[in-house]
């Protein structure tokens, strides 16, 4: 608990709004309840004796203050400004502006002097510049290839190094003009001189849908070739498993299972099953993939998918984390497949109320695959050609699903409304179109049904006081909420200065289905943290849970793996030998989460990045179409506005706005005419037509289908009395 106290008060100290406070102020801002109030005495006083924050006049609580040098990360922002973060905990990031960065990279470790700035809000304010890069993240960069004269040069792909990077001996790799090429930076830009590289790789034709693939793994690092003793490993594994019963697993192959997927999904690691007790309560089985029983730890293939820490699942292409003779093979549950799971059952009541839990290792064999298109169908009543006990099975699921949904919206559930696109490809791999993604409710039955075993599983091992990586989602402190409530309330939206669960969710009712939904659901979701993984037990805010882990999907992520391990351990009671020989220290737990944090979160990244990319290169030929679209972003420099059709944001810059002159408020999240009164606030639609596409900048920019302010219109003047007595009252004023 200590521990969990600590990370949140340095969190709070740390946040930009945060003024000095007393130990009882930095208490309810913190809402620490009335019995963890003497942890939290003693969580400050650890912080205090080690150094990592004062008790300064007034006995007001706040971070030491920063001086001389230190040595951090750097963090750059596409706007040339960014921020070290520093390797002490005890430090506040510090702001580097865009002439102070040396040209610095994301990435890069550097040392950082501190430069005073002044007071804000009761605080010290400080900014600071790069004075040395001690050593740069990375020196191996994906771009295009490009010819000026007889000058050959690359243009890196991606906003975290921008300048062109010249290169030579181009006819060593046999590589082309427009050709897309991976390149290892001998020399670094300076002052005086440009980038210099060489190229090591050759992907192919710039635009291309192969090249543009190899260009976002190699860009991102994702492993994507497995060594030949994974592949070996793998391929024994699935050749001694024996489609029969085996000993200490129930069979349950009679039971009428089905699993729903996506369409193009080929690693099937969920399925369910449900049916009624002898005392007429329903029983969920949720049946997950044995990977456990074909991955053994510290083996090949258990250090290459800890490496990868999840599968990436980019448009068209899957990176696995484990061999697809695994992912796609003995471990993907398939109709009419004998098949080795975990399974976890579920007991509820008529209201959805959990009565009992229980776990097993089994043996299944899914009655039926359903894509969720498929199954929306059925619950619309097209249902021929399937088999009648799926049917009912499914009805059934969709009734106890919406029973679980309303009663965990009762207990504070938070679900964003955030709609996704899906990619249309043409036969040659262009996308040609985008369309909103299915979001049909058999996609909520699986969620909820999911949510519940990952909780279920969770709240065991809780009691068996057994450490595990769980899956946190940290609740978002006073200044994140406050700040919030401001900008929610600028949009015209009602919200509390401290708004509960409640109060969230009612906005989202509220706001559901208007111009403002994206951009208040946007703002929300801007004021959370990250969902990470950790070993500590802090809950899942958004899901309204205590107890939270992953387990539902060990195909495709190393948390549930682990996971995994352990339940096995207690379905097989013997937790007590695998203590000391099995289950995983909490130092050594905290290492493998911040790893498989990281690499989940770049998955994401590199997904996005491509969807990005191939969007922009099929608007490049559509120059001057307009687009719907809603402010999503404001800036000094502009807009940002989402097209509501493609999910790609573009920038309107503010001499596009119209003939005004436009300032900026920050707290408001607005920009406003000073002639015309106009101001433009996040979701506000506007229609857009596109000026201009930076592909390897990932850039696009808009301007008003039709100027915003016509015309610049004057103040009207105000006529002053030049005599003695005005001139007096003007200078006591």
């Amino acid at each position: 608990m200590t521990e969990i106290i600590k990370q949140k008060i340095i969190k709070l100290l740390k946040h930009a709004d945060y003024r000095p406070l007393k130990t009882p102020q930095l208490a309810k801002a913190l809402d620490v309840a009335k019995a963890d109030y003497p942890a939290f005495k003693a969580a400050l006083e650890h912080l205090r004796q080690q150094q990592h924050l004062i008790v300064g006049t007034s006995d007001a609580i706040s971070l030491p203050p920063l001086s001389g040098k230190f040595t951090g990360t750097f963090r750059k922002n596409p706007k040339g400004f960014g921020f070290v973060i520093p390797h002490d905990p005890k430090d506040a990031d510090l702001f580097i502006p865009p002439s102070s960065t040396a040209d610095a990279m994301t990435g890069d470790t550097v040392v950082a002097k501190v430069i005073k700035k002044g007071i804000r809000m009761g605080q010290m304010r400080y900014a600071g510049k790069i004075v040395e890069i001690v050593q740069r993240a990375n020196s191996r960069f994906v771009g295009t290839l490009k010819r000026e004269k007889k000058q050959w040069f690359v243009i890196p792909d991606g906003k975290a190094f921008s300048e062109p990077v010249l290169v030579s001996d181009v006819t060593a790799k046999q590589a082309q003009n427009n050709d897309k090429v991976v390149i290892e930076i001998i020399d670094f830009p300076s002052d005086t001189s440009s980038a210099f590289g060489v190229i090591i790789e050759v992907l192919g034709k710039s635009g291309r849908y192969e090249s543009e693939i190899n260009s976002v793994i190699h860009q991102f690092h994702l492993p994507h070739i497995f060594e030949t003793e994974c592949l070996e490993q793998a391929h024994r594994a699935a050749a001694d498993f024996k489609a029969e019963p085996l000993e200490n697993r129930e069979d349950i192959t009679d039971k009428t299972i089905m699993t729903i997927d996506p369409a193009e999904a080929k690693d099937f690691d969920d399925a369910i099953s449900l049916e009624k007790n002898q005392g007429g309560n329903w029983v969920l089985g949720i049946h997950i993939a044995d990977v456990s029983t074909f991955v053994t730890p510290q083996s090949h293939l258990d250090l290459e998918a800890r490496k990868r820490g999840n599968s990436t699942y980019l448009p068209q292409k899957t990176i696995p984390m484990l061999p697809e003779v695994l992912s796609n093979g003995v471990c993907s549950l398939q109709p009419g497949q004998i098949r080795l799971a975990k399974s976890a059952y579920i007991t509820y009541d008529k209201d959805a109320k959990i009565l009992n839990r229980r776990f097993a290792n089994s043996i299944i064999k899914s009655t039926q695959r359903l894509t969720y298109t498929q199954a929306d169908r059925i619950l619309k009543g097209h249902t021929k050609n399937f088999d009648p006990d799926v049917i009912t099975l499914l009805k059934n699921a969709e009734t106890l699903a919406r029973t679980i949904e309303e009663r965990r919206r009762k207990n504070g559930m938070i679900h964003l409304d955030l709609p996704e696109t899906e990619l249309v490809f043409d036969k040659a791999g262009q996308v040609i179109d985008a369309e909103p993604a299915d979001d049909s409710y058999p996609h909520t039955i699986i969620e909820m049904f999911m949510v519940e075993a990952n909780e279920a599983v969770a709240s065991l091992l809780d009691r068996l006081d057994i450490p595990f990586i769980r899956r946190i989602h940290p609740e978002p402190n006073s200044l994140s909420l406050k700040k919030l409530s401001l900008l929610v309330r600028s949009l015209g939206a009602g919200l509390p200065k401290k708004p509960t669960r409640s109060d969230l969710q009612q906005l989202l009712e509220t706001i559901k289905d208007t111009d403002a939904s994206l951009a208040i659901n946007l703002v929300v979701l801007r004021s959370f943290e990250k969902a990470v993984y950790s070993p500590l037990n802090i809950g899942h805010y958004a899901l309204a849970s205590t107890h939270y882990c992953h387990f539902t999907s060990p195909i495709r992520r190393y948390a549930d793996l682990i996971v995994h391990r352990i339940l096995n351990c207690y379905i097989q009671n013997r937790l007590n030998s695998a203590k000391e020989t099995e289950i995983l220290s909490s130092d050594e737990l905290n290492t493998i989460a911040k790893h498989i944090t990281f690499t989940d979160q770049q998955a994401e990244d590199a997904e996005r990045e491509l969807k990005t990319v191939l969007l922009l290169q099929m608007l490049e030929k559509q120059i001057g179409s307009e687009l719907d679209c809603i402010v999503t972003g404001v800036t000094s420099f502009g807009v940002f506005a989402q097209c509501k059709k493609f999910g790609i944001e573009g920038l309107i810059q503010t001499q596009d706005l119209g003939e005004d002159k436009w300032y900026f408020n920050n707290k408001a999240q607005c920009i406003t005419g000073e002639n015309s009164g106009l101001t433009i606030t996040l979701g506000k639609s506007i229609k857009a037509r596109i000026i201009s596409i930076n592909i390897p900048a990932r850039q696009m920019n808009l301007a008003p289908s039709e100027p915003l302010v016509s015309k610049k219109r004057k103040p009207p003047k105000t006529k002053i009395k030049n005599s003695k007595k005005s001139r007096q009252k003007r200078k006591k004023r």
